[in-house]
């Protein structure tokens, strides 16, 4: 049976893969790695990335309306809007402006042919 430790590896691994200027949710990670309802288990996994190395682009891991609910994990509360405009994603009023069209489902990116 995996661990805790090993999930959030996992998850790790796969959000290191989200490309700059992409955004994806605790959601697809967890239906991703075959536990569809451990969104929540994602996002404390996102909670620890911060003493990760490599570094883990927690910044692009949002909620399934793209609301930058992890932002209070950040060193500011402002840091995770900063880094996703940093890649060019706008940010208003907490959420992720063009979601759909910026999402990265790792289900459909990472399919094995």
């Amino acid at each position: 049976m995996a661990t805790d430790k090993d999930f959030f590896k996992d998850v790790y691994d796969v959000v290191r893969l989200v490309p700059k200027g992409r955004i994806t949710s605790y959601g697809a990670i967890a239906n991703y790695l075959g536990a569809k309802r451990s969104s929540r288990m994602v996002g404390w996994a996102m909670n620890a990335a911060h003493s990760q190395k490599p570094k883990v682009p927690a910044h692009r891991v949002v909620n399934r309306n793209g609301m930058l609910t992890g932002k209070h994990h950040f060193a500011s509360p402002t840091l995770m809007q900063e880094l996703l405009e940093k890649e060019k994603i706008k940010v208003k009023k907490d959420v992720v402006v063009d979601f759909k069209k910026l999402f990265w489902d790792p289900a459909l990116e990472l399919k094995i042919d």
